[in-house]
């Protein structure tokens, strides 16, 4: 059965090898099972049903993205969006988690729409790809950044804005040695090194009596399940109509960007790019990805999307959508070790953020920095989604200078006229936020 849906000998692959690969991408992602409820958990919302619905969303998408495209492609909330949930739409703009949820689900449902339209390809083909890896990198940095500030290695100065915390602090001092083990193990290549270390500092922090209580609400996925507040993420009350379409449009914006880096890299490294530089199946990667969105929010988590860490697997022999039928499975079984989660201490989730943070920020290589038009567009957007706090500022700086560039050098296109269109839009927002 295995052979005939997943075309196993097709794809030069077995089951075993499938399985084994399934296995390699779980341990390299299942990081997430801990680190996203910590931060979801900083919005307010209760950390135990946040570990079941961050198991239950990756275990539906990664399922579903191996039946319907037969891709290895894993799917989980996103690290970064999640950071942007939480600090920017929740913290920053007084949002309420559920509208916020809501506004998740709305993303989805949209980026649906564009798929199925085929808008969505209009807008990847009218970004540069230098924005793309700039925005993978300022993403990173700004997780690297509340890492390092949850766990006091930086904290807020008036003199300087930011400084070095009290290095001898208990909570302090762990992190950095635990930022040290999962460095060291991703040295020496373990496939799980952020899930070991997040564990053994998490047990040395529970052994040094740092952990917090635990929850009342322990995994209990109806604390967030269907939850989501649509009415107010339609801005149908609250009168936030503006601000609520701008979150929507990020949480879109990045989705769509961190999908297609994604996709490009794994199914590159799987040999599944047609001759013609095409990627079979896309549509239906595309759509599973919009539905696996919209079910997440459903649960109760930020925005799903594909992982990187998909190549791990690869790397160790998966070529079908079997392997991402695994990882589903593996984070369904998770579930029944959720209620844990909610006693992982500060100390062991913050090395995790700086060094997934760390990993991100390699993207950008990939720009061109000797040409000025790509560069500075690109560090704009580097540098101010962390030091604005906000992924939205960073993209909106990136593109906005882009369009300014090519105009003011003569290079515009006429072909181009969506991205034209797009920092239009952000100079109004711009404007938008001077007055309000």
């Amino acid at each position: 059965m295995l052979e005939r849906y997943f075309g196993l000998s097709a794809h030069g692959t077995t089951a075993r090898t499938e399985i084994l690969a399934g296995f390699t991408t779980f341990l390299t992602m299942a990081y997430i099972v801990a680190v996203n409820p910590a931060i979801l958990g900083e919005a307010g919302m209760p950390v135990g049903a946040v570990a079941a619905a961050t198991c239950l969303a990756a275990g539906i998408g990664s399922i579903l993205m191996g039946l319907a495209s037969n891709t290895p492609l894993a799917l989980a909330p996103g690290m970064g969006l999640n950071a942007y949930f939480t600090y920017t739409v929740v913290k920053g703009m007084g949002i309420a988690w559920p509208t916020a949820l809501g506004c998740v689900f709305l993303s989805g449902a949209v980026f649906l729409v564009l798929t199925l339209t085929g808008v969505r390809q209009l807008i990847v083909g009218a970004v540069p790809r230098s924005l793309f890896a700039a925005v993978a990198a300022g993403v990173g940095l700004f997780i690297a950044f509340i890492g390092l500030k949850d766990a006091g290695i930086i904290v807020s100065n008036p003199a300087t804005s930011v400084g070095l915390g009290d290095l001898t602090a208990p909570t302090a001092a762990l992190a950095i040695a635990g930022l040290i083990l999962i460095a060291a193990l991703q040295a020496w290549n373990v496939r799980a090194a952020i899930l070991v270390g997040v564990a053994a500092t998490g047990l040395a922090a529970w052994a040094l009596g740092l952990a917090p209580p635990a929850s009342h609400g322990g995994g209990d996925l109806s604390a967030t399940a269907f939850k989501l507040d649509l009415t107010g993420a339609l801005g149908l009350k609250g009168g936030h109509l503006a601000g609520l379409l701008e979150i929507v449009f990020v949480f879109l914006f990045v989705d769509l960007f961190d999908n297609v880096g994604t996709l490009v890299a794994v199914t590159k490294k799987a040999g599944l790019v047609a001759a013609d530089g095409t990627i079979p199946r896309l549509n239906r990667i595309l759509l599973v990805d919009s539905v696996a969105t919209m079910v997440g929010a459903a649960a109760g988590t930020s925005t799903v999307t594909s992982y990187i860490e998909s190549a791990a697997g690869v790397a160790a022999g998966g070529r079908t959508g079997l392997t991402s039928v695994t990882v589903g499975a593996l984070f369904l079984l998770t579930l029944f070790a959720a209620p844990l989660v909610t006693r992982i201490p500060t100390a062991a989730t913050a090395p995790a953020l700086i060094l997934v943070g760390a990993l991100m920020v390699g993207a950008i290589a990939e720009v061109d920095w000797s040409d000025a038009k790509l560069a500075v567009p690109a560090f704009l957007t580097l540098v101010t989604i962390p030091l604005t706090y906000s992924i939205a500022n960073g993209l909106a700086f990136g593109v906005t200078a882009y369009a300014a560039l090519q105009l003011a050098t003569g290079n515009a296109r006429r072909q181009d006229w969506l991205m034209y269109v797009l920092a239009a839009l952000f100079i109004a927002r711009f404007v938008w936020l001077a007055k309000g």
